[in-house]
């Protein structure tokens, strides 16, 4: 017998108004905690921000994104590279610290065919990993559980991120 699986949040997603343009150049342009909670970045450096994934393949998915709209890494100087790299460094080791995963997916899908889901604009992706944290859902109901409420990712990484 068939159950349903509640996700009430979903909705707000579906009816909201979708921002125009590149979400990673508009939502750090704007300013503020409250524009961050919202848009989800948990941190900012000079030339980089963290993000979570609104859309995360485990609890604490973030993502690491220059602040550049640039879709290859040759298009960054040396400042926005090395600032996007030190994030990079700095969330790894905050997510090890907030989450205590066995391992870590990190990497960055350049291009379409390579799985970019926003292609024009590069970023990192961290995706903390557990042994034995897949579980029957994805399976037989193509659904996966995260256990964590964005909003609570946000806090937690932002607090070991020290934002």
């Amino acid at each position: 017998m068939e159950k349903p699986l509640w996700a009430p949040w979903r909705m707000e997603f579906i009816q909201a108004e979708k921002p125009a343009g590149c979400i990673f150049c508009v939502f750090p342009a704007e300013t503020g905690e409250e524009a961050d909670r919202r848009n989800l970045i948990v941190r900012r450096s000079p030339r980089s921000f963290t993000i979570l994934n609104r859309y995360p393949y485990n609890n604490g998915h973030v993502m690491v994104v220059p602040r550049a709209h640039v879709s290859r890494l040759e298009d960054l100087d040396g400042e926005e590279f090395s600032d996007l790299q030190e994030e990079l460094r700095r969330v790894t080791v905050a997510v090890r610290a907030a989450y205590r995963p066995e391992g870590m997916n990190v990497g960055m899908n350049l291009g379409k065919v390579a799985g970019a889901g926003i292609e024009a604009h590069l970023h990192w992706h961290v995706v903390p990993r557990w042994g034995g944290d897949t579980n029957f859902m994805p399976v037989l109901a193509d659904t996966k559980v995260m256990i964590e409420h964005l909003d609570q990712t946000w806090v937690r990484l932002r607090e070991a991120l020290g934002a």
